[in-house]
């Protein structure tokens, strides 16, 4: 799945665009959850060389807020890396290289968007 394929998704699946918050960075689109405006995606063009990987080749990531118990069991797999420029203790990144699964990049960004949505507030009994 590129990030073409992860727009339309996030799109139908939960009503959001993309946006393109940095002049600087044309090409890193942010995924919001409408309900409180909190990030539970960002896209990246970064050079391999910066996440650790081997070349200068430009790579698409998908940084997305994860559990911190998967995160340590996730890294080393083939298409999952410490967060890139995220807090590495509750983001991971995920390359859009084809070696992670579509299947497995929506578990992650249904995850990340449930883990940043609005809490339901318990109702009050009334006294009446």
């Amino acid at each position: 799945m590129d990030r073409f394929g992860i727009f339309d998704w996030v799109r139908d699946e939960f009503g959001t665009e993309p946006e393109y918050l940095w002049n600087k960075y044309p090409d890193y689109a942010v995924l919001r959850n409408r309900g409180n405006n909190k990030w539970y995606g960002i896209i990246m063009n970064i050079p391999k060389n910066k996440l650790g990987l081997q070349g200068e080749e430009i790579v698409d990531v998908l940084d997305v807020k994860c559990d911190k118990l998967l995160i340590g069991s996730l890294i080393g797999q083939e298409g999952f890396l410490p967060a890139y420029h995220m807090n590495k203790a509750g983001w991971i990144s995920i390359l859009l290289d084809g070696t992670v699964s579509d299947e497995e990049i929506k578990r992650f960004l249904f995850m990340s968007y449930e883990m940043v949505k609005p809490k339901k507030k318990a109702k009050r009994e009334s006294g009446h």
